[in-house]
């Protein structure tokens, strides 16, 4: 078994363990599978530290809930940068565990903490499948529970924080109505 079939192996484990269902699967473990899968599919040959922060990108979410934070904005960023911290150190102990060496480690954890965003072509690639993956999967079932303004605002974040070539390539993959197609325009 190759250091990374490794990894990948035990974050299946350790995500098979979420308590939360979603098409009879644990969610933790079904998101980090469409998550290696759209990696692959839109960025064939990614580097190993790429394949594990995707597939780890919600690494044992169900153990910090969002309701153990504050309501509002400032509950949820705090929450969020937790749990990206969090990720980062499980991913990270997994890789060690693995055999990676500290460069591959730390760009991994770099990619799960979000730092870089628009900076470092790793971290950037790692946020454009994320959104993908929320397009494809998790999109629908939210714009159903929100406010058409609500969804606008969301579907607006999440084109702000993509490349423009993956905004190109959401407008080419998805059937957005207006004004929601818009905000994938540069």
């Amino acid at each position: 078994m190759t250091d990374l079939e490794k990894a990948l192996r035990t974050i299946d484990e350790a995500n098979a363990a979420d308590p939360g269902q979603e098409e009879g699967q644990p969610a933790a473990l079904l998101y980090g599978q469409r998550m290696s899968s759209e990696l692959g599919r839109l960025y064939p040959g990614a580097p190993d530290t790429l394949r594990i922060a995707a597939r780890g990108q919600h690494i044992e979410r169900w153990t910090l809930p969002r309701a153990s934070y504050p309501e509002g904005k400032a509950g949820y960023h705090a929450w969020r940068g937790a749990l990206a911290k969090r990720h980062a150190e499980r991913v990270g102990a997994i890789m060690t565990d693995a055999g990676y060496g500290k460069e591959d480690i730390d760009a991994a954890q770099r990619m799960l903490r979000k730092e870089g965003i628009k900076r470092h072509d790793d971290v950037q690639t790692l946020e454009n499948v994320i959104c993908f993956v929320f397009l494809k999967w998790y999109f629908a079932p939210f714009a159903a529970k929100h406010t058409e303004e609500k969804v606008l605002g969301i579907v607006q974040k999440t084109a702000r924080k993509m490349s423009s070539d993956a905004r190109i390539r959401v407008l080419k993959e998805f059937d957005l109505p207006e004004p929601l197609a818009a905000a994938f325009r540069d």
